[in-house]
């Protein structure tokens, strides 16, 4: 598991944002996405899924903090979405490698499970947010 990083992030106004578990998770998922990728190109010779892998699974964490960013409400929950999208995608990637011998059982199972807590926070997180907006909260 990557060590939590004891680096700041800061709103549009410049103050500090307390820890957010998603962003938080997603970065360490995205350093661990891009160590299976190095992993895979120097020991597999595989570069067609580990490049594949390394775009979804670090554009999960992206999109996730650019949501924090969003114009509005909508904004937010599309681009929480589109970062479900890359989580179902790196998902899929993991399945592939796993039956095709690049990782073994136990690797690929504690990848996944990061992936999967991710997504299921992602979607609790979008639809707690489809209810604020609904009851007219965009803030």
């Amino acid at each position: 598991m990557v060590a939590k990083s004891d680096t700041f992030r800061y709103n549009m106004a410049g103050d500090n944002v307390k820890d957010n578990i998603l962003i938080d998770k997603s970065i360490d998922f995205g350093a661990r996405i891009v160590i299976l990728h190095r992993y895979l190109v120097k020991t597999k010779h595989e570069t067609v899924i580990s490049k594949q892998i390394l775009r979804s699974g670090t554009s999960i964490g992206a999109n996730i903090n650019e949501a924090q960013y969003g114009n509005s409400k909508a904004d937010f929950i599309a681009k929480l979405h589109i970062a479900l999208k890359e989580t179902a995608e790196t998902e899929y990637w993991l399945h592939v490698l796993e039956k095709s011998d690049y990782l073994d059982t136990n690797m690929a199972s504690s990848v996944l499970n990061d992936c999967l807590e991710i997504k299921r926070i992602l979607i609790a997180s979008i639809n707690t947010a489809k209810q604020k907006e609904g009851q007219g909260n965009d803030s």
